[in-house]
């Protein structure tokens, strides 16, 4: 069984007592990882905070040049990752593949280019002054990230972190670490100067808690839940730290009647149920305009009783398991309140025909749910699933209202071939990311992030390197 290992200071260390860490198509534990408390949080902070002064004042070219060398090693290694990757979250492994480690590799070498060529703020003349803008990095930044895009999340702020001149402590999911234990060897085998980046593996009160609260973390990168997040605000704001929260989203897919119906059935099977439904930006409810609604039912419950949900190692495989034991239990707790609630379930009940040594995994079928009230819970609360809710509307404003009703605003998507009406609903739509006819696609140089309880902040681009820099302006009189 594969120990994991803590990342400090350039070595690799154990803990006394340590986390299991499970295989969630079959529901075994595969390998181990260190339970790590405030001891070995403080430890690296420590070392991160020894490295500052140094990696600071390293060259913006030789700092591009050691992302591209994590990255280039990562390639190296792509089967290895994600294997790895799939094993750890259960997506299938040619999703690991394809998305999360691909993009992995995409966001190291994007922020090497991207901190080469930013552009400091023009110069101004006022009063027989010169005045001109330093961008300089804040100091030690912590990178809290989930459990559903593992190595993805943790290198869109590693990167950016790194590039500015910080030095970082992550903390990867306890749920999810075999991926960051990975790159924390391609690290070290690259000879990155000790302390520059730290790895410390535990539960969000054992370590995340040390993280946030110790006064020599001057930024805190967050991406998970909303209640956490909401936690991380209230303690990191009392000691004025930089913090950018990514949180949960409860995202609407609009789709009105000159959509391409074909297209929008096909993009809406992925909106809903890519990854097993577990990434934030996923449309989990529906809204039809009421003329194509019953063509769009049939359709696209047709096509999802077509895909495959069994074992991630098979290329055939669309869905793999649900993430854990607790997680799986949750999201089949809010299929049975929608039944509670009135709601019909149009798909999702079909047997999984699992071979055997799969049927301890946690598997469920993708679920479609029609006919429930906007007061549901399904309809309001993030289920973080293969779940969505259908509902019918006549009026754009209607589609643009129930969009807006409720307590996130992270993403939405629209499909119409009318790109007055695309420009006129997006700008209604209280969201941080709005697709017209498509989804999930990602230029990096845009800002990402969302409104109300889907976060604070943005980051991407020029936003990550304003977040992970402060602002200094030198004022020279020319008298």
């Amino acid at each position: 069984m594969e120990q994991i290992k803590n990342y400090i200071d350039g070595e690799f260390s154990e803990t006394s007592e340590t986390l299991d860490n499970f295989n969630p198509a079959l529901g075994k534990v595969y390998s181990v990882q260190p339970k790590s408390g405030s001891m070995e949080a403080i430890a690296a902070v420590v070392s991160a905070k020894k490295a500052f002064t140094k990696w600071s004042a390293t060259p913006l070219e030789k700092r591009a040049e050691w992302l591209h060398k994590i990255a280039d090693k990562i390639e190296e290694r792509i089967d290895e990752f994600a294997e790895a990757e799939s094993t750890d979250v259960g997506k299938p492994l040619w999703l690991a593949k394809q998305m999360d480690i691909s993009r992995s590799i995409h966001n190291f070498r994007f922020f090497a280019t991207e901190i080469i060529h930013k552009k400091e703020r023009s110069t101004t003349m006022s009063d027989g002054s010169v005045n001109y803008e330093l961008r300089q990095p804040v100091g030690v930044a912590a990178l809290i990230t989930p459990w559903n895009l593992p190595l993805y999340l943790l290198s869109w702020k590693i990167a950016p972190a790194l590039a500015t001149g910080n030095t970082v402590v992550c903390k990867p999911s306890e749920i999810t670490p075999m991926t960051a234990y990975l790159l924390s060897q391609v690290m070290h085998d690259l000879g990155l100067p000790k302390g520059v980046c730290n790895f410390v593996y535990g539960t969000g009160p054992d370590v995340g808690e040390a993280l946030i609260t110790h006064p020599a973390v001057s930024l805190i990168s967050f991406t998970g839940g909303t209640a956490t997040g909401s936690t991380i605000a209230s303690k990191a704001s009392a000691q004025f730290k930089k913090l950018s929260l990514e949180l949960g989203g409860k995202n609407a897919n609009i789709i009105f009647k000159d959509a391409d119906l074909d297209k929008a059935v096909e993009t809406s099977l992925k909106s809903s149920f890519l990854n097993q439904g577990e990434i934030c930006l996923c449309g989990s409810r529906i809204f039809i305009q009421e003329d194509i609604f019953e063509d769009f039912k049939k359709k696209f419950v047709a096509k999802t009783k077509e895909l495959i949900v069994g074992d991630p190692k098979d290329k055939n495989s669309f869905m793999g398991p649900l993430v854990s034991k607790e997680h799986f239990e949750k999201v089949k707790s809010c299929v049975e309140l929608a039944k509670k609630d009135k709601g019909l379930v149009l798909a999702g009940d079909e047997d999984l025909n699992l071979p055997d040594h799969l049927k301890g995994g946690y598997f469920m079928r993708p679920t479609i749910i029609d006919e429930l009230s906007d007061c549901s819970d399904l309809q309001q609360k993030e289920i973080f699933g293969p779940v969505v809710t259908l509902r019918s509307f006549k009026y754009p404003k209607d589609a643009v209202k129930w969009a807006n009703t409720t307590p996130y605003g992270l993403s939405a998507s629209i499909w119409t071939s009318d790109l007055k009406r695309a420009h006129k609903v997006a700008a209604q739509l209280d969201a941080g990311t709005v697709w017209v006819n498509t989804w999930l696609k990602r230029d990096l140089r845009m800002p990402f992030g969302g409104v109300k309880e889907s976060g604070l902040g943005r980051e991407g681009g020029e936003d990550s390197i304003k977040f992970f820099t402060e602002s200094k302006t030198v004022c020279i009189s020319l008298s």
